[in-house]
């Protein structure tokens, strides 16, 4: 049977969506909470059922086979019909896409069909309490232990890291290396004896995270992935080489502008001016990523930058707008309590303002501290 041109294969995903969509949980975006973990891996189960999992991954290890651009016509209508195009990025895109590329042939048997199935959930196991944003200094140490590896450190932020099978790992390996050579990339997994995930209560309320502590955990030797001290490399080709997003990251900047048109009302001279000048910022973000197109580069930090600041503004003008309500349970101060992580997540607001200083406007580096 042919592949479906990418006309075609518009059609027959909103066929499903028109026909499924009712059965989805709510589009949590790419971090999927632990406590939506069932209903999510139903809805993962769902996709791969109607040939809609992994829509360009190798057929062989149960994807669709089709291009890139097929994958991005599904991340946009998904984002049109507000639903999660796939159980979670950490597992559907970083996990596979390092294991197709870095992964022996027996890895990829042993790990992508299950995990485009739903059968298994992924963690990421890589920022550190002392590297976050700078992630080549973390300190997670992994021993070669006769044919398998001995793992000690601990590691923060773990989305869903209590109801995942497996995770992504990064660990230093070469300690005298320099901070990027002495680094090493594992699949392991979440069950093994010496690994103990925590939640970690956020001021929301909510225990999205979880800190992960490993003492003298056992992992086999058939873990690693990639060449021995090569995990940064491993981990960067992923992350840098990920096409399709931008249709979907458009749909879903256009609706959080109609949110912010949405709250003009009667409202006074100064706090008018608040919004227009969001409204006229976040157009600007909206063209920005249009001229962008599907091309991964330095300026993806000027969108990081300014949407991450765009919602934290936003936060802040509905729960001024709500005044003494917002001091209570409810929309508004759950969004106000939320938005500082956005300046966090997905590299610091401090982190995307470097990048765009260093490699955009050519301003001298940051000075380091002294070791």
């Amino acid at each position: 049977m042919s592949a479906p041109t990418l006309d075609e294969f518009r059609t027959e995903a909103r066929r499903f969506l028109d026909a499924h969509a009712g059965d989805a949980p709510r589009d949590y975006g790419a971090i999927m909470p632990p406590w939506l973990r069932d209903e999510g891996v139903a809805w993962q189960r769902t996709l791969a059922e109607h040939g809609l999992a992994g829509i360009h991954r190798p057929a062989e290890l149960g994807g669709r086979g089709l291009t890139p651009e097929h994958q991005a016509i599904w991340l946009e209508e998904c984002a049109l019909a507000s639903v999660p195009p796939f159980l979670n990025m950490v597992g559907h895109v970083l996990a596979v896409g390092s294991i197709l590329r870095f992964g022996t042939p027996e890895q990829q048997q042993r790990w992508i069909p299950p995990t485009l199935a739903g059968e298994v959930v992924w963690c990421q196991l890589f920022s550190e309490p002392g590297a976050g944003s700078d992630l080549a200094s973390l300190s997670t140490k992994a021993v070669a232990d006769g044919d398998g590896w001995v793992v000690d450190g601990q590691k923060v932020w773990t989305s869903a890291g209590r109801v995942s099978e497996l995770g992504i790992l990064m660990a230093r390996t070469d300690p005298d290396a320099a901070k990027h050579a002495g680094i090493s990339f594992f699949c392991i997994e979440m069950e093994n004896e010496g690994i103990e995930p925590r939640p970690l209560r956020q001021m929301t309320g909510d225990a999205e995270f979880d800190e992960v502590f490993f003492s003298e955990a056992h992992i086999p030797g058939d873990a690693l992935l990639g060449p021995l001290h090569g995990g940064w490399g491993v981990a960067m080709s992923v992350l840098t080489d990920e096409r399709g997003s931008i249709g979907a990251s458009i749909i879903g900047l256009e609706r959080r502008l109609a949110s912010l048109a949405g709250m003009g009302g009667d409202l006074g001279g100064v706090d008018r001016e608040r919004l227009a000048s969001l409204l006229s910022r976040g157009t600007t973000y909206k063209y920005v990523a249009e001229r962008q197109a599907s091309g991964a580069s330095t300026a993806s930090s000027l969108l990081k930058l300014g949407i991450t600041e765009l919602g934290f503004h936003q936060a802040e003008l509905r729960a001024d707008l709500a005044g003494a309500e917002a001091m209570l349970d409810g929309p508004a101060t759950a969004g106000l309590l939320a938005a500082p992580g956005g300046r966090i997540a997905g590299g610091s607001s401090q982190i995307q303002r470097n990048i765009i200083g260093e490699r955009l406007l050519g301003l001298p580096k940051e000075p380091k501290a002294a070791s």
